[in-house]
């Protein structure tokens, strides 16, 4: 992966330039590993991104959600031991 910020002065494209040449947008993003994003008069209104890229955050962004979720979990005082969980499992 070689994703990097997005440079304003390179990474903005208006949504018309989308229409006329696709794949010279498509190949910025696998070029650069940027992801682009789309203006229409002005105003950002989607972002075109590598699918590894989409898919690395995506992964990223459930395994916070588990952390913060075990973190509730673990301070709401819901925790098993490891002892318990052997028990459960007929391990002990």
């Amino acid at each position: 992966m070689r994703s990097g910020a997005v440079r304003f002065s390179e990474d903005v494209v208006p949504l018309g330039d989308l229409k006329v040449n696709p794949g010279k947008v498509v190949r910025q993003v696998d070029e650069t590993g940027r992801p682009v994003l789309l203006t229409s008069h002005g105003r950002g209104v989607a972002v075109v991104q590598a699918l590894t890229e989409y898919e690395a955050a995506q992964e990223e962004r459930e395994f916070m959600r588990a952390v913060v979720a075990g973190l509730a979990e673990i301070e709401a005082g819901h925790v098993t031991t490891l002892d318990q969980v052997k028990q459960s499992l007929g391990l002990d």
